[in-house]
């Protein structure tokens, strides 16, 4: 009996295939490995290790803020009670409880900030537009405060001094020192990136879409019988963890938990990390805070009043890139995109 012969044929759609589904996995992760990127980066291009750092501390905070203004729609002017907090939880733990573990603070500063955002939250959400920002600059004058008036456990005006930064450690053994700041700045990068992709998947998951359908039509979402109150308020709670563990991580940073952590001006400053990045999009938090760090830094060698200047930049923001430094390179990639259409006939192929 004679066999067939068996032909071989070639898939020539193997490689587009392959190509298509790598570019597919690409744009799913693309934030995580832009993320991924800036921490990879800035090790690269700054000499020093503490202002890496403070960026992505700072960067931590405007995903908390922009997981209110950008995905839930509400202006809070409250971040710099959550960031305060945090900064104390975190020193008190640290100089009143020798041998906490370094996790412990951490994990109790990210309690306290919750508890503070839900109680703010609590009050505020019930009210909307300026009488919910009016209540959140209340609560912050509120803190801030109490901060001031409780020398014996926050250092009142002086702030709390003298924080250790101890040992990441398990059982007893320590794995990781941190006393260098690049060996902190691996540390808090590890903490960034996890938060960071916690945040993504909160903000694809239904809850997150929920959030976003909160911010465009209050009444509607109402309406088809979701709680607004519960989502926002949820909203405030995860955002308040967030900035009270980047408020942690400044004083272990710093070494100082200083009262001006808690007042309303840190608020302002974290909202205008937030509005130049953009909001709606958590990568832009990290691209607002990194400008805001790096050039304020950039600018203060310059020119004692260099407030002055990043006012302008702010108002340059406002006018003309509304849509903040990512809604800029947006228009840029489009742009580029539109310059070349071989790209895009490959992709609809």
């Amino acid at each position: 009996m004679i066999e067939p012969a068996k032909t071989l044929v070639h898939d020539n759609t193997s490689a587009p295939n392959a190509r298509r589904t790598f570019k597919q996995a690409l744009h799913h992760y693309r934030f995580i490995l832009l993320a991924l990127l800036v921490v990879c980066i800035l090790p690269l291009t700054l000499r020093s290790g503490s202002l890496a750092t403070e960026v992505l501390v700072y960067a931590l905070a405007a995903l908390g803020c922009n997981l209110l203004l950008g995905f839930t729609g509400l202006l809070s002017f409250g971040q710099g009670i959550f960031f305060g907090l945090g900064s104390y939880t975190a020193g008190i733990v640290l100089t009143k409880l020798d041998g906490t573990p370094v996790m412990v603070a951490l994990a109790a500063a990210m309690i306290v900030g919750a508890a503070a955002a839900m109680l703010v939250g609590w009050f505020s959400i019930r009210q909307r537009g300026t009488y919910f920002v009016m209540l959140t600059l209340a609560f912050g004058q509120m803190f801030y405060f109490l901060a001031y008036t409780t020398p014996n456990l926050t250092g009142g005006d002086d702030g709390l001094l003298g924080i250790p930064r101890p040992a990441l450690s398990l059982f007893g053994k320590t794995l990781v020192p941190l006393t260098s700041p690049w060996q902190y700045y691996g540390f808090v990068a590890v903490l960034f990136l996890l938060a960071f992709w916690v945040l993504m998947r909160v903000s694809h998951s239904v809850f997150g879409r929920t959030l976003l359908a909160i911010r465009d039509n209050e009444a509607r979402a109402a309406a088809v019988g979701y709680d607004v109150r519960r989502f926002k308020l949820m909203a405030f709670v995860i955002s308040g963890a967030v900035t009270g563990l980047a408020g942690a991580l400044h004083a272990l940073m710093t070494g100082i938990a200083p009262l001006s952590n808690i007042d309303y001006h840190t608020s302002e400053m974290i909202l205008v990390m937030t509005v130049i990045g953009g909001t709606g999009n958590l990568f832009a938090s990290v691209l607002g805070a990194a400008f805001y760090v790096l050039f304020a830094d950039w600018l203060s060698t310059l020119w004692p009043r260099w407030l002055l200047l990043l006012g302008l930049v702010l108002i340059a923001v406002s006018l003309f890139m509304q849509r903040g430094l990512w809604g800029l390179g947006e228009r840029i990639w489009q742009a580029m995109r539109r310059d070349t259409p071989a790209d895009s006939a490959e992709e609809q192929a």
